[in-house]
């Protein structure tokens, strides 16, 4: 018998395994995550900062803060407890993946998706080339960046599927569609010259004119898009990525055609886009609201398609049960910020990371400005919700170590922003890994890599930035 054939023979265990795989399951991870931040609890004192009302916002007093003796430590059981409570708190990020996941299991089925996707990648050369496939790698990459930094991060939920056909179209793996969109939609939020959840809150609690210094973040945006792009053309398309349910193209992309039908659900699909778009610019739509248009969406294709009702609705249940695994992720990570908010130490860690910033020299202190904001951005998941409780400690603390306020706020955003592509807590980013069907484990080790050069270009900025008089 031959070396090869005994290697061959050899179990599949004892083989040298790929090391993405060895992550534990994201349920594991997220319960660890929960676990620590207990324990965190009992050595991490209670703490609060004064608030007041001003133009019906809640925003914390600088100077306020004080320690709080008549907490009780929390019991054990609370972290079991703090599961469920955690899930209803996000049930809205749940609800929009389930009904999403219906929505694109409808989509689907009609076939009009794929055709569209098929024809527009066989016009663009896809397949021909190595080139022509990292063009429309590119393409897509910056596409999803500018509906990140327009539109919001949650707003693009529903795209992160075609980004999944688009990438099967090109013959590369769900893995490859995943990271275009979702860290193309994250990028582009986190990094957006007109972000209104984040800047647009932080440079008001600045009293500085909304959306100024757009240019430093544009080029950061586009830098860092530009590197995530050229990431996932050299790297992330020769992952070899397990895939329960790979994507494929059903037919040649020369053989792909539009019907009359194709064309009548595709043009209620960019309808119902076009509305939600119009709902979050100038109705302040949410979650709730597309999620409800999303539904609608649902039933106006598949009454479209042909669909009878209780047809409708086992493909809406189809859909539904294959995104329920990320879904019910969402929710275990949504369980961290109730042990925080239980134990009244968001506050004190606020406050001991906003005192590290004050003796620094100023240029590096915007550095370590946007770490802390990435810490606390574990604890405070919502952009606008850490501008709110940050920006009244941190703009009063520039103005006393000569740092401009333009650059604090822009320092924050880049802590805030880019953290999101990895932290267990930003139920955006975990709805569309659940609706890409990418798991949180499977998302890290591709994620991770990239941060590196991600965060050295920014702080690189912030650094030029200080010194140009940003």
């Amino acid at each position: 018998m031959s070396q090869q054939q005994s290697d061959d023979r050899k179990p599949a265990a004892s083989r040298k395994r790929q090391w993405f795989r060895e992550f534990p399951d994201p349920m594991v991870l997220i319960f660890m995550v929960l676990v620590v931040v207990y324990a965190m609890t009992f050595f991490v004192p209670a703490g609060e900062f004064a608030r007041e009302v001003v133009n019906g916002r809640s925003r914390v007093i600088p100077g306020s803060f004080e320690y709080l003796s008549d907490i009780a430590n929390l019991h054990f059981f609370r972290v079991f407890v703090a599961i469920p409570e955690g899930m209803i708190n996000a049930a809205q990020f749940l609800f929009i993946v389930f009904i999403a996941g219906g929505l694109f299991h409808i989509l689907k089925g009609t076939g009009a998706l794929e055709n569209a996707i098929g024809i527009a990648a066989y016009r663009m050369g896809a397949g021909n080339s190595i080139k022509s496939r990292n063009l429309i790698i590119t393409a897509g990459t910056f596409i999803y960046g500018f509906f990140g930094m327009a539109v919001g991060a949650e707003n693009n939920i529903a795209l992160v599927p075609v980004g999944v056909l688009i990438a099967a179209a090109i013959g590369c793996s769900r893995l490859v569609g995943v990271t275009m969109a979702v860290g193309g939609i994250a990028i582009g939020f986190a990094l957006s010259p007109i972000n209104p959840y984040t800047v647009g809150v932080a440079q008001s609690i600045g009293e500085l004119p909304l959306f100024s210094g757009w240019w430093l973040r544009s080029l950061m945006m586009l830098t860092c898009l530009a590197t995530l792009a050229a990431y996932i053309c050299l790297r992330v398309v020769n992952i070899e990525f397990k895939d329960d349910q790979p994507v494929e193209m059903s037919r040649k992309l020369k053989d792909y055609a539009l019907s009359r039908n194709n064309l009548a659900v595709l043009g209620i699909f960019l309808a119902g886009l076009v509305i939600m778009l119009f709902g979050v610019f100038t109705r302040g739509w949410y979650i709730k609201e597309i999620a409800g248009n999303f539904l609608l969406m649902a039933i106006l294709i598949g009454l479209a398609s042909g669909l009878s009702a209780n047809q409708l609705v086992q493909r809406m249940m189809e859909g539904a049960s294959s995104v329920t695994a990320g879904a019910l992720v969402i929710g275990l990570a949504a369980s961290i910020q109730v042990i925080l908010s239980d134990a009244h130490i968001i506050d004190t860690i606020v406050h001991s990371l906003s005192a590290i910033v004050g003796d620094m020299p100023v240029a590096l202190a915007a550095v370590v400005a946007s770490v802390i904001q990435g810490v606390i951005n574990l604890f405070i998941p919502s952009g606008s919700a850490q501008a709110l409780v940050t920006m009244p400690i941190l703009i009063p603390l520039a103005d006393l170590v000569d740092m401009s306020r333009q650059l604090m706020i822009t320092a924050f955003q880049v802590g805030d922003g880019l953290t999101n592509l990895f932290t267990p807590t930003a139920g955006g980013i975990l709805a569309m890994l659940a609706l890409g069907r990418v798991s949180y484990a499977q998302w890290l080790p591709v994620i991770l890599p990239i941060m590196v050069p991600l965060y050295a270009m920014c702080w690189i900025a912030l650094i030029v930035a200080h010194y140009i008089g940003y």
